[in-house]
């Protein structure tokens, strides 16, 4: 049976899952950057750049409303902003983690973007709200992946486009390098810097639970979206869902 969102710990609730990974977020979040560009080796940067870029035609549009959904400290957020015009409306930028939502505010002070302090199951924008939907490396988190993809769908404007950038199993002789180096060498590397040995064991078990690609886009047109695609960066070790609300 596939999972139905990030677990954590073992036979959590989804509601004890939600607060567990919120927990873990807040105590890496000082550290959290370096450890993003030490971990991928500077890679994540070019992934963040090219879903940006992706999405380049509505980002140019100033009045497109856009979301960086499970932002983080916000380097997608930054991606996204590098693209948009000025003037623009201005964008915004949901996490449910308070210590990353203070190190985003701080990291794009004096930038168009509102950052929010939210569950994104329960997201506090109104219906029809948002031309773009993006999530970088966040939405593996959530408890409930299905939900989630309604969610986002009940926020995006009828026609709106969902970018869902994250972590892929790659198969074959980079498969096995990558596990290798994924399960066993960035472990423990998060731990030392992070000093939080559980939240950097929890990453490549959230990947492992995460579904694959074929899954995970049946799980899109099921929520109602359409035109689905799955794009492999990097020899498939992350890569981009992207799909189109229903009109």
């Amino acid at each position: 049976m596939s999972a139905t969102g990030a677990q954590p710990g073992e036979n959590m609730t989804e509601q004890q899952a939600a607060a567990a990974v919120q927990q873990m977020f807040d105590s890496i979040a000082p550290k959290y950057d370096l450890l993003n560009h030490v971990l991928s080796a500077g890679i994540d940067r070019r992934w963040w750049r090219r879903c940006a870029t992706t999405f380049r035609d509505v980002l140019a549009k100033p009045e497109s409303v856009v979301l960086d959904l499970c932002c983080g400290t916000g380097d997608m957020t930054s991606a996204l902003l590098a693209l948009r015009p000025s003037p623009a409306e201005q964008m915004m930028a949901v996490d449910f983690s308070h210590e990353m939502i203070t190190r985003g505010i701080e990291k794009h002070r004096g930038h168009n973007v509102c950052f929010i302090e939210a569950d994104a199951l329960n997201l506090p924008m109104s219906d029809h709200s948002f031309d773009l939907v993006v999530s970088a490396f966040g939405f593996r988190n959530l408890a409930n992946y299905d939900a989630g993809l309604r969610e986002i769908a009940r926020v995006l404007k009828p026609g709106g486009q969902i970018g869902i950038l994250d972590f892929n199993q790659p198969g074959g002789p980079i498969g096995k390098l990558y596990a290798f180096y994924f399960r066993r060498v960035l472990p423990a590397i998060g731990a030392a810097i992070s000093r939080s040995a559980s939240a950097y064991a929890y990453l490549p078990a959230s990947v492992g639970r995460f579904p694959k690609p074929p899954e995970m886009l049946r799980k899109m047109e099921a929520a109602g979206y359409t035109h689905t695609t799955w794009t492999p960066y990097t020899f498939g070790i992350a890569g981009l869902y992207r799909g189109t609300k229903s009109e």
